[in-house]
């Protein structure tokens, strides 16, 4: 074999694969390209592979030749696949490296961290590190399990969490991996939780980012311990039967010099045309979407955390910015498709060729849209024109809603259709229903803040929203801090005021989280026909006067399923009147319960259905409504028939 000094042409790559990669069509790529700890000839050492065409020479760097690459000068394919790659022999795992770069336009010189580490330096370093993990799974019942667990037919409330900042120890700093392990899947699991999403875990270079400027696209960060630690809280995780949901971003990437910008001293992963490749909002670059090679290196990596990891679901961040050419800018800072049209059509065929091989080779998991505008069909099969997600955030309902429930009580009744609105197009998507970060940043507050009134109307208000919530057809989303009525805006260099436990507000506003959690997981109706006309009825959507609302949301089987009804008034409605097909009800839920720091207005005991016709039926309920608050009803089941036994 050819060696340069201490460095030998080595290859872990087939043709074949030099093909697909050059196709875009090669979703494994981190099992050949980035640093793998191999042996050749009986030598034990690192095999080191990276993309970068627009090279005359690529060096591998560390502190094994005093970051100066002399004798380690990597080898380029023959194959055009602009893949330079060789073995260096005693590179043991632990080992930090970069590549050093000289690049073809103008002679840079470039030091860059390998875009397919498993593990990099703990930031501000900026160093990859040699890895392998050998980590054992302990989660073959969940994973078995995981397609029925993980269907669009089953309850799901999701546990939103910044790692870095959910509980800090007593000197301030984050928790570990292997803390989280123990406390944060006892406290998802004792809250009910189905799922827990980690906003982006991967490796991003500021903090205040929260992971959305994230250099390193295959490796868990460094900040709270290594990969291994990482697989293990998931792990964790699955052990208590809590599915894992990833932040992943495919839409910006930052400028810092060790990433991947100008990688090779050339625009190799976004566009060259700032009107295409930078992105104003968030100073950052957007990937070539049109660019096999890029393509590849994305799915790629969504197909890494779902495989390597066991993780359960990605939910990708700003696709909304990735299908409209026009985002964010004014007329002449972008460039039209080649129909004129402002669609982004690449990233169109991205999303498509993501969401194919996701379900196409993967069972079990799910692919959420943060999706903010009326694009249609993000989450229906590609081959009927969707994108192919598996579900989609609903910001409309999350924008109606809160600007609803900030208006005083007694305005309430002139707005009433903010809060039906949503119903008019609940079932045209996958709906995912966000109480996310994204409401708590930027100086908008905490949610109990714009809840209006006194301070129990404030808490009243913040437990009727989230009861109509989780008794709205979709699944569910609410960002840590949440559900126990956080009273200061989410920092990130914080962690969640869990002291205001000690308070009675506060310890009912988690109680009642709790017991929404649970019903949702008891309560078929309120998950088997989730995306399903099927699944919810009117009762009465126009009672602004009263500024209430009653439906029905439907299970499979008609003994499953619940009455709801709203009052979006501090008024206690003494004797409250709903349509209703017969039978005799109970009161399975009250928002306004004691144990959640309400004034106990209760319907108590058996409610039987009167034969007085409203609503369009021929009998009806009459009930007592609690102030700011949300009852659910249970048609009581009948005693079985026994047969006498003849003497």
């Amino acid at each position: 074999m050819e060696q340069h000094q201490f460095i030998t042409a080595h290859s872990l790559l087939t043709d074949f694969d030099g093909e697909l990669f050059k196709s875009g069509k090669h979703f494994k790529l981190h099992e050949k390209l980035g640093s793998k700890l191999i042996e050749v000839d009986g030598k034990k050492g690192t095999q080191f592979s990276v993309w970068a065409p627009n090279a005359e020479k690529v060096q591998v760097i560390g502190d094994f030749n005093y970051w100066n690459g002399e004798g380690h000068e990597l080898y380029p394919r023959w194959d055009g696949s602009g893949i330079w790659e060789g073995f260096i022999e005693g590179i043991e795992k632990g080992t930090v490296y970069k590549y050093k770069i000289h690049s073809n336009n103008f002679g840079q010189i470039l030091e860059k961290g390998d875009p397919f580490a498993m593990y990099w330096e703990v930031p501000p370093k900026t160093a990859s590190i040699v890895w392998e993990t050998d980590y054992k799974w302990k989660d073959s019942k969940w994973m078995k399990s995981r397609k029925e667990k993980n269907g669009l037919n089953q309850p799901y409330s999701v546990y939103e969490v910044h790692l870095g900042s959910w509980k800090r120890d007593k000197d301030g700093n984050s928790l570990s991996y292997k803390q989280l392990s123990k406390e944060l899947v006892a406290y998802t699991k004792d809250m009910g939780y189905t799922h827990i999403e980690f906003m982006p875990v991967m490796e991003h270079p500021f903090f205040g980012s929260w992971g959305y400027q994230c250099t390193g696209y295959f490796a868990p960060s460094s900040r709270f311990g290594t990969p291994d630690e990482f697989m293990s809280m998931i792990d964790a995780f699955h052990k208590a039967e809590i599915g894992v949901i990833l932040d992943w971003v495919p839409s910006h990437f930052p400028s810092d010099a060790h990433g991947l910008f100008n990688f090779d001293g050339t625009h190799l992963f976004e566009h060259a045309d700032p009107r295409q490749g930078y992105h104003p909002d968030w100073s950052s670059y957007i990937f070539n979407y049109g660019r096999n090679e890029v393509r590849a290196f994305l799915i790629s990596s969504a197909m890494y955390w779902l495989e390597t990891f066991h993780t359960d679901g990605l939910r990708v961040d700003a696709v909304a910015s990735m299908l409209y050419l026009d985002y964010s800018r004014k007329e002449g800072e972008w460039v039209p498709n080649e129909h004129g049209g402002r669609e982004n059509l690449e990233a169109v065929s991205f999303l498509k060729e993501l969401n194919e091989t996701v379900y196409g080779q993967l069972e079990g998991v799910q692919t959420i849209a943060e999706e903010s505008t009326s694009w249609p069909s993000v989450s229906r099969p590609t081959y009927v024109g969707g994108l192919g997600f598996g579900m989609k955030w609903m910001m409309g309902w999350m924008n109606d809603t809160l600007e609803y429930f900030k208006k005083d009580s007694y305005y309430r009744q002139y707005h009433q259709n903010n809060i039906t609105f949503s119903l008019n197009y609940a079932f045209t998507e996958n709906f995912m229903l966000p109480l996310s970060h994204d409401e708590v940043v930027h100086g908008k507050g905490p949610l109990l803040d714009r809840m209006p009134g006194d301070e129990w109307q404030r808490f009243a208000n913040l437990r009727l929203l989230y009861a109509y919530m989780y008794t709205h057809p979709g699944t569910k989303l609410v960002f840590m801090g949440g559900e126990i009525g956080q009273t200061t805006e989410w920092q990130h260099d914080y962690s969640i005021p869990w002291d205001l436990l000690d308070h009675a507000p506060h310890k009912g506003m988690q109680a009642l989280t709790r017991k929404l959690n649970n019903l949702l997981k008891d309560e078929k109706a309120l998950y088997e026909n989730s995306f399903s006309a099927e699944g919810f009825e009117w009762i009465e959507l126009n009672d602004n006067q009263n500024s209430a609302l009653s439906y029905i949301r439907k299970g499979k089987n008609t003994e499953d399923n619940l009455v709801v009804v709203c009052n979006f008034t501090p008024v206690v409605r003494e004797s409250y009147r709903i349509g209703i097909d017969g039978g005799d009800w109970e009161e399975i839920f009250n928002s306004d319960d004691k144990e959640f720091w309400g004034s106990g207005v209760q319907n108590e005991g058996v409610i039987k259905s009167e034969d007085t016709p409203q609503h369009g039926r021929v009998k009806s309920l009459d009930l007592k409504l609690p102030p700011l608050g949300v009852v659910m009803l249970k048609q009581k089941a009948k005693p079985a028939k026994t047969t006498k036994k003849k003497k």
